[in-house]
């Protein structure tokens, strides 16, 4: 059995419209992780949040999750958890040897870092993963895919370019 890079390793999101930069996220971590922790943002802590689009309810997003997770075959290696906070358990787990984030959110993960720093926590080390693009060369994101502008994949389906 190959040894993973960590025995404990966590990654974060809302993971709405599962699309091709999230599962880059998930399979980076499962790459490199025995244990992967996935912190899912719960609707209590999305409805602090304003956003210019609803957000899927979170039995529906762990639903998702759940079936990618099983179709990739990543079967036991993993638990999900309901995130309540920017943090997670990330400040209180001693356990979670490393994190990975998106260029998106590397500033919370350095923020985590400080935090535990202050809490006398050992700093996670941070994977950080470049974001996905789709075929007009801009970020894969939720908000695009609602709008109807790309695919989960990144195909462009509306154009966005001036007249």
């Amino acid at each position: 059995m190959n040894r993973k890079k960590y025995r404990t390793l966590a990654v974060g999101g809302t993971f709405d419209k599962l699309h091709k930069g999230h599962e880059k996220l998930i399979d980076k971590a499962f790459e490199l992780g025995e244990l992967v922790l996935i912190g899912l943002t719960t609707d209590k802590m999305l409805k602090s949040h304003t956003k210019l689009f609803s957000i899927t309810r979170y039995s529906t997003r762990k639903k998702e999750l759940i079936k990618y997770l099983k179709n990739e075959g990543y079967k036991n290696a993993y638990q999900i958890i309901p995130l309540d906070s920017p943090f997670g358990i990330t400040l209180i787990d001693e356990e979670i040897e490393a994190l990975v984030v998106s260029d998106e959110t590397s500033n919370r993960a350095n923020e985590i870092n400080t935090l535990r720093g202050e809490r006398g926590l050992k700093p996670l080390i941070l994977i950080v993963i470049e974001m996905v693009l789709s075929e007009d060369a801009v970020p894969i994101s939720t908000t695009r895919i609602k709008r109807g502008e790309i695919d989960r994949d990144g195909r462009v389906l509306l154009s966005t370019k001036p007249k």
